[in-house]
């Protein structure tokens, strides 16, 4: 204790006003810079990482269930009630996936055609999803499309859902069927009134083209198939846990995965950028660390007599250097407060005003966005905490060891 108010002393005695001050607080600004910019990070790649994982619930569901083998299994094979009185798990939709040719005017796009059942709005939230048009019972007649905005405007040309030209053929591969050398025999071809566009980011606009469930089936030839079970989690389930039950229920030719693994590659990249940027913002403040270096030997030499004068009153050398050591932790604490609250002040302000705009056109995220985590707080506090502590403890017994304090 007595060598922390030593420490207090020489830093902000206002009779000890030198050169070595102001160096001082170059250091503490030296290390508030980094520590801020760490912060900041961090909390905008937790930002985009919980922004994917909303983003990504609208299409992918808290569990999907899959074939092991092949794309498409019978919807009556599983025992869907088994799964529904599952612990934890909400309800359940039937998907039927496949890839189609979508042609207006001359264009055309190649997307995967969704099929949805009745139940695809109580598993993936669907409010706001529309820009225009609506979403039609799956039993509508005649069955119309929900199509992605870029796909219907860009890339198809359709601006107007309520025009007289708002139709679109769609051509679907006929199973066992196709020959190279009348290729169109081998299609299923269908007109269809385009119902709603749907806005999201661009990939999955480009993407995604929605229809009945039953209408998907009669286009593909396959009655009562299904591609996958979407899954939707009651408010606080386990998913893993959750998941490992709904394994069991299914069987093994089916495979269960969560939203996370359906979308591990992003999320891998993601985790490998929070922790280049945690070594590289480490490197930095290894650099930083160097004016605490100088400060600490000129402060030393400084007090040289004031050294031998406690070592004169008793004082060992111990004592000393926790006197000095504590003199550089003041400065990398002063350092890491101020970055700190500069840190935590600007992620504050840009989740409330959006300070900085993302550069590109989106309807989903104008801003960046930022989540403070407070593991990320600890995190960071300790490892400047032992990056200061070490730099302090090796340049002051160098310094006493040279120079015989």
């Amino acid at each position: 204790m007595l060598a922390r108010l030593f420490a207090l002393r020489y830093l902000f005695s206002p009779k000890s006003r030198s050169v070595i001050n102001i160096i001082a607080g170059v250091s503490v600004l030296s290390f508030a810079m980094p520590v801020a910019a760490m912060i900041v990070l961090l909390a905008i790649l937790n930002g985009f990482g919980s922004f994917m994982r909303s983003v990504s619930s609208t299409f992918d569901a808290d569990l999907t269930l899959t074939p092991r083998k092949g794309t498409l299994f019978a919807a009556e094979s599983l025992d869907t009630a088994a799964i529904s009185a599952i612990e934890g798990v909400e309800a359940l939709s039937f998907l039927l996936e496949e890839q189609v040719l979508l042609a207006r005017d001359g264009r055309q796009a190649t997307v995967l055609l969704r099929g949805i059942d009745a139940r695809y709005g109580e598993v993936f939230p669907t409010d706001g999803m529309l820009r225009s048009g609506s979403w039609e019972s799956p039993d509508q007649e005649p069955p119309r499309l929900i199509v992605g905005r870029d796909l219907a405007v860009r890339t198809l040309g359709l601006r107007d859902l309520t025009a007289p030209d708002a139709e679109l053929s769609l051509y679907a591969l006929r199973r066992g069927s196709f020959s190279s050398l009348l290729p169109l025999d081998g299609y299923t071809v269908r007109r269809f009134q385009v119902g709603g566009v749907f806005v999201h980011d661009q990939e999955r606009e480009q993407r995604y083209v929605l229809c009945p469930i039953d209408t998907a089936r009669e286009l593909l030839d396959r009655p009562q198939a299904a591609s996958a079970l979407s899954i939707r989690l009651r408010e606080g389930a386990d998913a893993q846990r959750t998941g490992r039950a709904v394994q069991r229920a299914a069987g093994d030719r089916f495979e269960v995965r969560t939203r996370e693994q359906m979308n591990d590659l992003f999320f891998q990249m993601l985790s490998y950028e929070k922790w280049g940027i945690f070594l590289i913002m480490l490197l930095v403040l290894l650099l930083a660390s160097c004016s605490v270096v100088g400060t600490l030997v000129m402060l030393m030499i400084e007090k040289r007599e004031d050294a031998a004068t406690l070592r004169a009153m008793g004082a060992d050398t111990r004592f000393i250097r926790s006197v000095f050591v504590g003199e550089g932790v003041l400065i990398g604490c002063g350092g890491a407060i101020l970055g700190g609250v500069l840190g935590i002040a600007f992620c504050l302000l840009q989740q409330r005003y959006g300070l900085i705009r993302i550069p590109i056109e989106t309807a989903l995220l104008q801003s960046y966005p930022v989540e403070l985590r407070w593991s990320d707080l600890w995190l960071v506090a300790a490892l400047f905490g032992g990056v200061i502590y070490t730099v302090s403890q090796a340049t002051v017994r160098s310094v006493m060891h040279n120079d015989k304090m």
